[in-house]
């Protein structure tokens, strides 16, 4: 056997013996859809209603817990086994189940908004877990929104619809995706950028973007912006036709919470927005031009029961140096920044601004050698040249 034989024969060996030890674990995250019901169960039982909010209370008290416990990762696949990762459709259907049950807990908490006797503060919090719903709905959209299977572009724009936050699905894929960790990019937060400061350039800036970017593909096609062959029109009408039709199931009550919890959602994707690139900048070639993405360009966080929560989002380096790979195949990249928690955690520091500087400046400062030249700031010159 010669050399190049044995290195093909370890990797293909090595291909098969691999196991994804989280394989039977990825369900999990449907527990996040199902957290209305369990919020229901738990308050006729038990008779607290602040358990209305246990979608909120799994995603920021239980998860970071038992990340604490789990440990991180450690546990990527071996490139020879990308490939079938790839095609294992089980890691699908972990995704697609998400989008039934995503709209039964949506219909379930608009009928407990209704005929549940509660008090303001416990529909709030109900709201709270709606929008956590919707909120990790839009991380589904994303791993979905990335693939070039239709029908799985449509179940993307269809979870988004839930959130008001159909454009994010242009958006993300063709203008964050480009302009990641540069001034261009709405959604890379700059050093010194608190959350709340970030949140509406991010909104506001992203759904501009996405305006910008979808009618100049129909423009090249010689189509109308304005159509039914926009996408970003085709989601808005999704979101209005949801919202019109739960309307007219429940009545007018629902409205004020139906669109706490599309806020809330946002938020939620937002916050995700702002620690995955906070103050990271792409290098620049001698010409002035920003440098393809790498994986140096976002916050790796390889903590084990958040990445299964959140189909591995948290795996950001990767993902952005690899957008077409499905969140089973993302490998953690250590030579990446690193977050020092999960995002969770992270969230919850970035709602604090001054918490989230105390835990987060010294860390860019540290990877940058404090070099502000390389910083993405306020200041960071936008021209390429």
């Amino acid at each position: 056997m010669t050399s190049e034989d044995a290195t093909i024969h370890d990797a293909s060996s090595a291909a098969t013996q691999w196991k994804d030890r989280k394989r039977y674990w990825w369900p999990l995250a449907l527990l996040i859809p199902l957290s209305p019901f369990v919020s229901w169960l738990l308050v006729v039982y038990l008779h607290w209603g602040l358990f209305w909010a246990t979608g909120a209370w799994i995603l920021l008290l239980f998860v970071p817990l038992v990340d604490f416990l789990a440990g991180p990762d450690g546990h990527s696949p071996p490139r020879e086994a990308i490939a079938a990762l790839q095609e294992d459709r089980y890691y699908r259907w972990c995704t697609y189940l998400f989008v039934p049950l995503q709209y039964g807990g949506l219909l379930f908490a608009c009928w407990c908004w209704v005929h549940m006797p509660m008090a303001t503060g416990e529909k709030i919090a109900l709201s709270m877990t709606v929008g956590v719903v919707a909120g990790v709905g839009i991380n589904a959209a994303h791993e979905l929104g990335h693939k070039n299977e239709t029908h799985e572009r449509w179940l993307a724009k269809i979870v988004l619809a839930q959130s008001l936050y159909g454009h994010f699905y242009v958006e993300h894929n063709h203008g964050h995706h480009v302009k990641v960790a540069t001034p261009h990019d709405p959604a890379s937060a700059r050093f010194g950028e608190s959350f709340w400061m970030f949140l509406p350039r991010s909104v506001v800036g992203g759904c501009r973007s996405a305006w910008a970017i979808e009618a100049a593909r129909l423009r090249r096609r010689g189509r109308r912006v304005v159509s039914v062959g926009n996408s970003i029109v085709q989601t808005w009408a999704m979101s209005v036709a949801l919202f019109a039709s739960l309307t007219a199931v429940f009545g007018w009550q629902i409205v004020p919470w139906l669109f706490l919890q599309a806020v809330a959602g946002i938020t939620f994707l937002e916050a995700a927005n702002y620690l995955e690139h906070y103050g990271l900048l792409r290098a620049r070639r001698s010409d002035g031009r920003f440098v393809k993405a790498r994986p140096e360009d976002s916050w790796n966080s390889d903590h084990l029961v958040s990445n299964l929560f959140l189909y591995q989002l948290q795996r950001h380096s990767d993902h952005h140096a690899n957008p077409r790979l499905r969140y089973q195949s993302l490998r953690s990249a250590p030579d990446a920044p690193q977050l020092p928690a999960g995002y969770a955690v992270m969230i919850v520091c970035a709602a604090v601004p001054p918490l989230w500087r105390a835990v987060m400046d010294r860390r860019v400062l540290d990877y940058y050698g404090g070099n502000m030249e390389l910083i993405h700031t306020r200041m960071t010159r936008t021209s390429t040249r």
